[in-house]
């Protein structure tokens, strides 16, 4: 097996993995799991730090090839987070394919409900890189009226590891293959620049990316039906999905128990007021 495909089989193990190897409750580095990963990838892992503060004064360049600073995408809208390399030849196309077709169903608009600023986490990538990657992605997404949106940026590998160790994404070159070993995910971020929901994998169900955007956003977009799915469903850690709050829908049912027990008992009280008193006449 030539060097090419074996660094594709360890990025390939990234991805798939990276759920285990996150930092969630109940899951530490010293787990079964992460004990029988192999130790070259020991450092390789996604891990979740939500509430973490990104470096928004980090500078890059655009895919315009203009110089930017991190937070210039930040302030008023969540910002949806991707680390990858243009010139992957698996992994991160994967991501990006996967990031655009998530959001096609969500009625959301890069933009204007959301930002998109996707990172090369390779110091010697270009502007030209990043603008063919942003063709792509606006392309799949088949919005391209938000491509103002879209921000894919290129930078110096301290910046760059700067904003990695922010959000908990660690990754590692292999110069064999000329390849960057990583876990695949997104990161949606506050409008403050602090990390809230992370989604792992290449693919992401529209609902958890919506719901995480909502929660994201601090209630800035969604609107009430977004609320009660976000009732009905938690963010799970361990999974970076949304799923059924059993509390939460035990509570609802218990509720809805409660009230039509209350509006029976009050329909009897009623049908019997509203009876006629039957009594006895005497004769004399």
């Amino acid at each position: 097996m030539n060097r090419a495909k074996i660094g594709g089989i360890l990025i390939l193990a990234c991805t798939f993995a990276a759920p285990v190897w996150a930092n969630v409750p109940g899951t530490g580095s010293g787990t079964a799991a992460a004990r029988q990963l192999p130790a070259e990838l020991e450092a390789v892992k996604f891990e979740q730090r939500m509430g973490s503060q990104l470096p928004l004064d980090a500078r890059f360049v655009d895919e315009a090839g203009l110089p930017v600073r991190l937070g210039q995408y930040f302030g008023e809208r969540p910002v949806v987070l991707s680390l990858v390399y243009y010139e992957c030849p698996m992994l991160c196309q994967l991501t990006l394919s996967g990031l655009a077709t998530s959001l096609k169903p969500v009625d959301f608009n890069a933009g204007e409900e959301f930002e998109v600023v996707v990172l090369s986490i390779d110091e010697g990538e270009t502007p030209e890189m990043a603008a063919v990657a942003k063709d792509v992605a606006l392309k799949r997404y088949g919005r391209e009226a938000t491509a103002a949106g879209w921000h894919f940026l290129t930078g110096e590998a301290e910046e760059i590891r700067r904003v990695a160790e922010a959000v908990g994404f660690n990754f590692r070159y292999d110069p064999e293959t000329d390849q960057y070993a990583h876990s695949a995910g997104l990161v949606l971020v506050t409008p403050e620049g602090k990390a809230s929901r992370y989604l792992f994998g290449i693919e992401y169900a529209p609902r958890d990316v919506r719901l995480g955007l909502v929660e994201a956003s601090q209630d800035r977009i969604g609107s009430a039906i977004d609320q009660v799915l976000l009732f009905c469903l938690h963010y799970d850690p361990s999974t970076g999905k949304y799923s059924t709050a059993i509390l939460n829908l035990t509570r609802v049912a218990g509720a809805i128990t409660v009230l039509t027990l209350a509006l029976f008992v009050i329909a009897l009280l009623r049908r019997e007021k509203s009876q006629p008193a039957h009594g006895t006449l005497g004769t004399a």
